[in-house]
């Protein structure tokens, strides 16, 4: 299992803040910037986030499948690392497809919310990328805030 370095950023409060708050967030970029100019940014931050991850713990660097990816994302991503969801299963086929739940994006959003999945799917990508050495686009097929077992992202190569 990997977990994620151990530095402390904060001495008293840790490295750790509400999901209300990264909520709170979302929502006043979404008020400024606009729904899609918003989905764009914080996308792009994830798919930031998760390229500086997977390049601090040399993920690029392990000869692993994407399906074996799973366990060693979700101890970076999940519960032992930053929660910023549970990675249940990767599945390699026509495209990428990740298997997520509790994610921060869904968090909290009412039953038959039309929220999508942005930062979190940014996030996934970029650590992707990493150990795919491709480009991919990103796109949320399924949403456990509208009937589904899973936040289920399909990740489509572009290069």
């Amino acid at each position: 299992m990997i977990l994620m370095p151990a530095t402390i950023i904060r001495s008293d409060l840790g490295n750790f803040s509400s999901i209300v708050c990264f909520k709170a967030v979302v929502v006043g970029v979404e008020e400024a910037l606009g729904e899609k100019a918003a989905a764009i940014a914080l996308i792009a931050a994830g798919r930031a986030r998760g390229k500086q991850v997977a390049i601090q713990l040399s993920l690029t660097e392990r000869n692993v499948s994407l399906a074996e990816m799973a366990p060693i994302l979700n101890s970076i991503l999940g519960k032992e690392g930053t929660r910023l969801c549970i990675i249940d299963r990767i599945v390699e086929g026509e495209n990428i497809k990740v298997f997520c739940r509790e994610t921060i994006c869904s968090a909290g959003e009412a039953e038959g919310s039309n929220r999508q999945l942005t930062y979190t799917l940014g996030a996934i990508q970029g650590v992707l990328e990493q150990l795919t050495r491709k480009r991919l686009r990103g796109k949320q097929v399924e949403s456990v805030v509208r009937g589904s077992t899973h936040d289920v992202i399909a990740y489509e190569v572009l290069a």
